[in-house]
């Protein structure tokens, strides 16, 4: 089941059920109008919702056009963006990048962090950029929207409380990140407003790709018009999500409609390129004593999508221009 979130009306929109093609779509319905608040009744609304997915797919409910660009981010606002670093190549990279030695518990205890949920930006918003000397750039994950989910939760639990999957580009502010970290108290400003792809689907739209609490597809980044790299998102994500969750609950619990962030998908494998433009500044460091590739500029674009096997866009495209703000 993949579904969306048109813009209007309020700030939290209108739950669309989207044909598997992404090109058409029915509305939700009264009882569940916002994605929230079939989260919040996810019991009653999923079957509900699976039914109107089945109807849209057999031609049997009126259907419309859709335009992505009247979509808003799947939860235009959400109660908890939580955002983990579970690829290790990545995460030696960037702090190589900033001179910082990577923890000691590198591959014992996963790295998280919470973001600003509030504002979340949609599939083709612009991405604003006040000055660019803060160093911008994106960063493309795949993410898991939980249900409610109860302190203590493990991994072997873990799995039933993902309700949907989606994609983010975690817009980062590179050269605000070692002042913030040096007071000890964490990301803040360089962290802006997150994007989030056009659809959400529910795990069983992936089939036996979705496995191990990993996502086992390419995901693929378009930096201005060119191929920025397509690298593996479940091969050498070393936390799963399942883990990630375990790791979460440790000390509390979560409410439904709570984001969970896998971090900026990498591999070792330079072949399979970045999924943000601080791991290609490093790679340049490393092979030349400096970094080439400036971060991005206004005017620059991004573009993160997943494919499947036959080559169809799972969630739909995020498209993003930076624009002065």
């Amino acid at each position: 089941m993949k579904l969306g979130t048109l813009r209007g009306p309020g700030r939290d929109g209108t739950l669309i059920v989207v044909h598997e093609d992404g090109q058409a779509y029915t509305p939700a319905g009264a009882t569940w109008p916002t994605l929230q608040a079939a989260l919040d009744d996810w019991e009653r609304a999923e079957p509900a919702l699976r039914k109107l997915s089945e109807a849209l797919k057999q031609g049997t409910v009126q259907a419309q056009p859709l335009d992505v660009s009247k979509l808003h981010a799947p939860l235009p606002r959400a109660y908890e963006w939580v955002d983990g670093s579970a690829y290790i190549n990545h995460i030696v990279l960037v702090r190589k990048a900033r001179g910082a030695e990577p923890p000691e518990t590198l591959r014992t205890d996963p790295l998280v962090y919470q973001g600003g949920s509030g504002v979340l930006l949609g599939p083709t918003d612009d991405i604003p950029l006040r000055d660019e000397q803060w160093g911008l750039d994106f960063e493309a994950e795949v993410c898991a929207i939980l249900g409610d989910t109860p302190m203590g939760t493990t991994a072997l639990e873990a799995e039933r409380h993902i309700r949907l999957l989606c994609l983010a580009n975690d817009v980062t502010l590179r050269n605000l990140i070692p002042n913030e970290l040096a007071k000890g108290f964490g990301f803040f400003c360089s962290k802006p407003a997150t994007a989030f792809s056009p659809f959400a689907i529910t795990p069983d739209e992936l089939g036996d790709v979705f496995k191990d609490g990993r996502i086992h597809l390419r995901l693929r980044s378009t930096y201005n018009g060119e191929l920025a790299g397509d690298p593996e998102a479940g091969p050498e994500m070393h936390f799963s999500f399942f883990d990630l969750i375990a790791h979460l609950t440790k000390t509390r619990s979560y409410t439904a409609g709570t984001i969970l962030g896998s971090g900026t998908v990498s591999n070792a494998d330079r072949a399979r390129g970045v999924s943000c433009l601080a791991e290609r500044r490093m790679i340049e460091t490393l092979d030349d004593g400096k970094p080439t590739t400036p971060f991005m500029r206004v005017g620059d674009t991004i573009a993160i999508e997943m494919l499947d096997a036959a080559g169809r866009s799972l969630f739909g495209r995020i498209e993003q221009k930076v624009v002065k703000a």
